[in-house]
Formats: C-alpha cells, structure tokens, sequence
C-alpha cells in the first residue's frame, strides 16, 4: 500500500510542475510573439534604410560632364579651387552677398540680383542656391538665417 503522505506530496509537486508548464508555455509564447514583431520591424527598418540610401544618392548632387570627366557643378571651396569656377549665377551671388554690409536675408540678396522677391516661386530657388554654397564651404549661415562670406 502507498504512504498517503508521499502520494499527497506526489500529487501537490505534480499540481505545481503543471502550473510551471502552463506559465512557461505562456512565456514561450510570448517570446515567440515578439520575436515575430522584431522580424517584421527588422524588415522595415532594413527597406527604409536601403529608401533612404536611394534618396541620398539621388539627392547627391551629381557631377557634370566637363571634357569627358566628371566634376561637380558646385564644387567645395579649397584652397585649390578658385571662384570662376563656380557657375556665372553663383559667382553672382557671392558678389552679392560681399557686396552687401553684413549679413544677409535671401530676400536681400534677391533683390541685389534683381529677382522678383515678391513670387515666393523665385525667392525658393535663390535660397536653396545661397544654402549650397553654404554646404560646399563658400558661405556661411548664420542661426538667424542670414548669410554671409567666409573669411
């Protein structure tokens, strides 16, 4: 005959592993759920990245043809790199912008230039102008948004 105490025990240890696997097999699938979920956002976050890449590398500004090679149309200011080389309208605007007697708006430098500042269509253009010299070195923008040479 069994020991009713040991078969008691046998019983309460057996209660408990059940509840373990219950608990466990929850866990398990939790896991599993949000292993999932990373998956998925690993594969977003894997087609935005390459979207991004795409954007950037068509957004690069893209080199000229000049004799057969390639050169930028902007390119950085260096000590080798002289200001003819930027394009007729470029020059014109950091003449412009040496011109003026301090910092300037883009607006200032529109009308400098004779753009109609009034079209907000012609005033954009200017500015996005006035912001690349500014990326490739030949002018600098100050946090008020004005611009201004490089000494």
């Amino acid at each position: 005959m069994l020991d009713p105490e040991l078969l008691e025990r046998i019983t309460a240890r057996r209660a408990e592993l059940d509840e373990l696997k219950e608990q466990l097999a929850k866990q398990l699938a939790e896991v599993r759920a949000e292993r999932d979920e990373l998956a998925v956002a690993e594969r977003v976050l894997d087609r935005v990245s390459e979207q991004l890449a795409d954007e950037r590398a068509s957004a690069a500004p893209a080199p000229g043809q000049v004799g057969g090679r390639a050169v930028m149309l902007i390119p950085h200011r260096t000590p080798d790199v002289e200001e003819t080389m930027l394009p007729p309208d470029y020059q014109r605007i950091l003449a412009a912008v040496r011109q003026a007697a301090g910092p300037v708006m883009a607006r200032q430098v529109g009308e400098m230039l004779g753009v109609d500042v009034t079209v907000r269509a012609r005033l954009e253009p200017l500015r996005g102008r006035l912001v690349r010299l500014v990326d490739r070195g030949w002018l600098r923008k100050l946090p008020d948004g004005r611009f201004t040479t490089r000494l």
